[in-house]
This record gives structure tokens, C-alpha cells and sequence, in this order.
């Protein structure tokens, strides 16, 4: 991540406890920011941001245009079905083009792996990774590093079981290297043909059932199915799916009484997770929505800022 040196948000992988916290806690700031009357602060006045984005989102892109738009930036938006990529327009091309209009922050979700990381090398923006293929999505595991600190006051020590999809989910790598990083105990599951090989590397559990790895959990996050990745039958019907991994009212008593229940969204309601569950008082997943603005808040703050020798404190952000 190294907000500070190389102005990026790239992914979870490599970023340390410290560059951790300090987003999560420059986010606990602005968080009370959209909870006001008035919804914004001159934080990031004069600064432009562009949100590319080459695939569909609803929550993710709401939340960084809404993140802009509190911090008092200049917004626009792109949407890659009707730009010039189009046409035949190459990434490389469509970034120096951008470039070319002098924004401060360039936010970009590509359905290539890599994407976000080759735009850096086109562009003296920072440049903020929302999702690129099936590698990761920093902001999401950030966003849900603040619903569990939220509502657990901690994440060192607490076990975290992530269940579904995880070969095809960008989430569930950037959630695993966050969560580890942070002193979590983390456990995956899900069908064996949707297990990444040797994930087991990355310090975590791994179980071709749902039931063990909810077992004791203080967290249990539960993915979609990722069927616009999955390259042929990879998984059985989704009543099948939803009778062996769905997260229903009895597994979810195999964890702790308290256990928080998370989903990035979108819910595919019975099949990954009963409505009961999804909409009961486990549910964080409207916590996350919330918690998602302010996440995207502090990371447009501290990136937008840092080349004009660093940012002042947070708390001053929201009180100018």
C-alpha cells in the first residue's frame, strides 16, 4: 500500500500493521462526517478525482463518487462502456489521456488483473485499485477491517471464517492478507473446485466444508458466487449450493453467539445466505455499506494530499 511513499492503493498484500491502522483510523474521523446535517468538508477542495470504472459496480462506485463529493473534490466519471475503449482504445491510451487533464487521484476497476498497477506507470495521479479481476479490491477488505474494529473494538485475536467462492474473489485475498497482517485467525471454505492451490500458503485454514471453518468464529463473511469468472460447471445448482454452503440459521450457531455476519454485496439471497440471516441482528452488511464512504474518504485524503508534503491531521480535515 505505502500511502506515503509511492501515493498508491494498490492491494493488501505488503502493506504493513501500521499503514493499516492509520487508514482505519483516519477513516473513524470522516465517518461521523456523513452522519451530519450537512454532508461535507472543504478537505479536498481544488483536487480532482476521476472513478474509471470497466465493470459494473453499484456499492463500490456510489461510495468513492459520494467519498469525492464529501472531501469537496471536482468529480468525473467514467464508465468504460462508452468511452473510447469501446473504439479500440488501449488502457495505456485512455490513462495517458487522463493524464493529459491533470487529475490528483484516479480510481480504476478493470476486469484485467494488473490493471491498476500498469496505470501508475502512465500517470503522476494516485492512482486507488477498486477491483481488478481476480486479484484484489484493498478497499472492500479496508472497509471491512472497520465494520469488525466497529463492532468487535478489535481484529487481533478474533477468528475469521470466509466461506464461498474464494478461488474467483478478489475480497477474499485482500481480506486474508489484511485480516492475517492484523493478527486475525482466518479460515476459507468452500467447494473444492472453488479452493485456490496452495492457499494454505497465505496462513490460513482451508476446509471443503463450511462447517468446520465456522466453528468458533467471531466473524463469518460469506461471498457470492462469482458465475460471470467461473470458466464452465464449476459449482452445482444454486440449491445445491445453497443446501451444502449456504450460511443458514443453524451453521451460523456452530459460531460464537455474537458472531458477526459480513457479505461485500451483491447478495444472492438463499443460495450464499438466508434472508433471516442477512437482514437479522448478525447482519453487518449494511454496517459495511456505511463504513464504505468513509474508508474511500480517508484513502481519496491521504493519497490526494500526500504531494503537497503530507496531510494535515484528520481531525483538522473535518473541522475546517
Amino acid at each position: 500500500m505505502r500511502i506515503s511513499s509511492r501515493r498508491h492503493l494498490i492491494q493488501m498484500e505488503g502493506a504493513s500493521r501500521e499503514e493499516i491502522v492509520r487508514l482505519l483510523d483516519t477513516a473513524e474521523t470522516f465517518f461521523e462526517v456523513s452522519r451530519r446535517a450537512v454532508k461535507k468538508v472543504p478537505s479536498l477542495r481544488g483536487k480532482t478525482i476521476i472513478n474509471m470504472f470497466f465493470e459494473a459496480s453499484t456499492r463500490t462506485r456510489t461510495s468513492f463518487e459520494l467519498a469525492g463529493k464529501r472531501l469537496s473534490a471536482d468529480i468525473v466519471n467514467f464508465s468504460g462502456k462508452t468511452s473510447s475503449t469501446s473504439k479500440g482504445e488501449t488502457l495505456r491510451d485512455t490513462i495517458k489521456t487522463m493524464e493529459a487533464m491533470h487529475p490528483d487521484v484516479i480510481v480504476i476497476r478493470h476486469g484485467a488483473a494488473g490493471a491498476p498497477q500498469h496505470a501508475t506507470k502512465h500517470t503522476g495521479a494516485a492512482v486507488i485499485n477498486a477491483g481488478d479481476g481476480m486479484h484484489e479490491h484493498p478497499t472492500q477488505a479496508l472497509l471491512d477491517a472497520f465494520t469488525i474494529r466497529q463492532r468487535k473494538a478489535k481484529i487481533e485475536g478474533l477468528r475469521v471464517a470466509i466461506c464461498g467462492d474464494i478461488a474467483h474473489s478478489r475480497v477474499a485475498r485482500s481480506n486474508v492478507h489484511l485480516l492475517t497482517t492484523m493478527g486475525a485467525s482466518v479460515a476459507v471454505a468452500g467447494p473444492r473446485t472453488l479452493l485456490p492451490a496452495e492457499i494454505e500458503r497465505l496462513g490460513v485454514e482451508v476446509h471443503d466444508r463450511i462447517e468446520p471453518a465456522i466453528e468458533g468464529a467471531d466473524v463469518v463473511m460469506m461471498l457470492r458466487i462469482q458465475r460471470e469468472r467461473l470458466g464452465g460447471s464449476l459449482v452445482p445448482s444454486d440449491r445445491e449450493y445453497a443446501r451444502k454452503f449456504g450460511l443458514n440459521p443453524e451453521r451460523l450457531a456452530r459460531a460464537n453467539s455474537d458472531a458477526l455476519v459480513l457479505h461485500p454485496g451483491p447478495i444472492n439471497r438463499g443460495v450464499e445466505i438466508d434472508p433471516e440471516l442477512a437482514d437479522g441482528v448478525s447482519s453487518g452488511i449494511l454496517a459495511q455499506v456505511e463504513a464504505g464512504v468513509a474508508v474511500r474518504m480517508a484513502a481519496l485524503w491521504l493519497l490526494a494530499t500526500a504531494s503537497d508534503g503530507g496531510p494535515i491531521s484528520a481531525k483538522d480535515a473535518v473541522t475546517a
